[in-house]
């Protein structure tokens, strides 16, 4: 099984393949040149590397959010494009699931808090907990302060332990601390590689097994957070 992973939400964009469930190549940079053009050029590189045309992949995987808006629609508009155009299937994976997989498996009532800068002094955050070696969703993916979270978190752990982690500990850091320290907890945070793609990757192919697909139609965008647009927008 051959499946290519796109990671454009981040700004470490990324691109892996997979191989029967081992990884052949990966590709990362983080640049400030647009989303648009970079990719492309890498999946060009990436492939040549290993070989390989578009229509070789037995499906694709990207991450459908949250992150920037402009990557997203980028990235989710070229595995559409390839769905459609080679008739393969789609696998869409969460980005802060991304960032929750990176901790180790546990057991029990163990919560994983997954947490990615959504800058303007928020935060992209979602709880998870392993059940049966697998991870599961608590709640949905959200945006908010970073204070929100650890109230919500607080809320829902009770004496369960936390296991925080993101690919921008300093972020929540200080903040966590003080959240600790205040309610007499033992928490920390974890830091996360920002290159998703082979977390994707690799999660994508555990639901694949399942035949956990979608396809170009179905396929969409976690925003989470509105775009300027709407935020701005005013009646006449």
């Amino acid at each position: 099984m051959l499946l290519l992973a796109v990671d454009t939400a981040t700004r470490a964009g990324s691109l892996a393949v997979l191989r029967d469930g081992q990884l052949a190549g990966e590709i990362s940079t983080a640049s400030e040149e647009t989303y648009s053009s970079r990719l492309f050029r890498q999946c060009s590189f990436l492939l040549q590397e290993l070989h390989l045309e578009i229509h070789d992949f037995d499906f694709f995987a990207v991450n459908a959010g949250p992150g920037s808006f402009t990557g997203l629609r980028v990235g989710l508009a070229a595995v559409k494009a390839w769905a459609e155009v080679f008739s393969k299937p789609i696998i869409a994976v969460s980005g802060l699931e991304g960032v929750a997989a990176q901790t180790s498996n546990s057991s029990g009532d163990a919560l994983v808090a997954a947490v990615l800068d959504a800058h303007r002094g928020q935060i992209y955050a979602a709880l998870y907990r392993f059940r049966e070696s697998r991870l599961t969703s608590v709640d949905a993916d959200q945006v908010c302060t970073a204070e929100e979270f650890l109230a919500r978190v607080t809320g829902r752990a009770a004496t369960a332990p936390v296991r925080f982690v993101s690919p921008s500990p300093e972020i929540l850091q200080s903040i966590l601390d003080d959240w600790t320290r205040k309610h007499g907890l033992r928490w920390s945070i974890q830091k996360a590689s920002p290159v998703l793609a082979p977390i994707i990757a690799q999660l994508a192919f555990e639901r694949a097994r399942c035949g956990e697909f979608t396809d170009s139609l179905r396929l969409d965008a976690n925003y989470v957070r509105r775009s300027d647009a709407e935020l701005l927008w005013k009646e006449p």
